[in-house]
């Protein structure tokens, strides 16, 4: 699933940046509740990942910390979230605007057979 904020054009995994003091984990139920407005039920860590940022001055890097989860409800766009869709890897290589970590974390999970 893929989140797009409000004003922006390009889809991105749900998440966002980890608070001082806060540890990967606690930012995945934060955020979680935050942007999909459910909580998480169960995770396992997926893997840290390192891109280029979209949007930003060439040469900036993000680093993300990834999980799969299992959730308590059905997601629904919460807080600065606008849209909340599905796609296939393919169908988010084909978009005009792709976010390069999210497409490298998409064709890691095509890699494990997770998704299509």
């Amino acid at each position: 699933m893929q989140a797009r904020s409000t004003g922006k054009d390009v889809f991105y995994m749900a998440g966002g940046k980890i608070d001082a003091g806060e540890t990967p984990v606690a930012a995945l139920h934060r955020e979680i509740r935050e942007e999909l407005g459910v909580g998480v039920a169960a995770y396992a860590h997926l893997g840290d990942f390192e891109a280029e940022a979209y949007g930003h001055a060439p040469g900036t890097r993000l680093h993300m910390t990834c999980f799969t989860a299992d959730l308590d409800g059905d997601p629904h766009p919460s807080g600065e979230i606008a849209e909340l869709r599905y796609f296939t890897v393919a169908e988010y290589a084909a978009m005009t605007h792709v976010a390069p970590g999210s497409m490298l974390v998409f064709r890691h999970l095509q890699s494990l057979g997770l998704i299509d």
